[in-house]
């Protein structure tokens, strides 16, 4: 049995771990426009049609403008949103999406509200005014990509239907 030093610190670990992972899921990588791994799940990092996207910061933009809508925006609706925005074609766990939100609630781009102040229960998230000017940014980035993932997409169905 470890001991409760061994597992905090594996925990920690895992946070940070899980914070990396979200980052880099998120955010713009170097070699981002080396062509994408084969295999991989789909909608993953590796996904050849939403890797690109992802490294462009694709998950980051989506869920900066989500923020900026009318309905409640709490981590599991913004995985669900996403999901039903790109037709299955950009999935985001749980693991990715809850430290991302931290991440831009520590970054000051988002605030979290907890439903029931007393209790732990759902935090609901909005957008700040920094994070829309963050959010018009990251579009200059990901529009070009997601222009060239669709003109790759109509070629190969072009060639298809030939």
């Amino acid at each position: 049995m470890a001991s409760d030093g061994s597992t905090t610190e594996r925990r920690q670990q895992a946070r940070r771990a899980a914070r990396e992972a979200a980052r880099e899921a998120v955010r713009p990588e170097q070699g981002a426009d080396e062509p994408a791994a084969r295999g991989g799940r789909p909608g993953g990092p590796s996904d050849p049609l939403s890797g690109a996207l992802r490294r462009a910061g694709l998950v980051r933009l989506l869920v900066l403008q989500l923020l900026d809508g009318d309905e409640p925006a709490y981590g599991n609706r913004l995985i669900e949103r996403i999901r039903e925005l790109s037709a299955g074609l950009v999935t985001v766990n749980p693991n990715t999406m809850y430290p991302l939100l931290r991440t831009l609630e520590e970054e000051g781009l988002c605030v979290g509200e907890w439903e029931h102040p007393v209790r732990r229960s759902r935090r609901f998230y909005r957008i700040t005014p920094a994070g829309i000017a963050a959010r018009e940014g990251l579009r200059d980035d990901v529009l070009p990509a997601l222009d060239e993932v669709a003109e790759a997409v109509a070629a190969l169905r072009r060639e298809l239907q030939d």
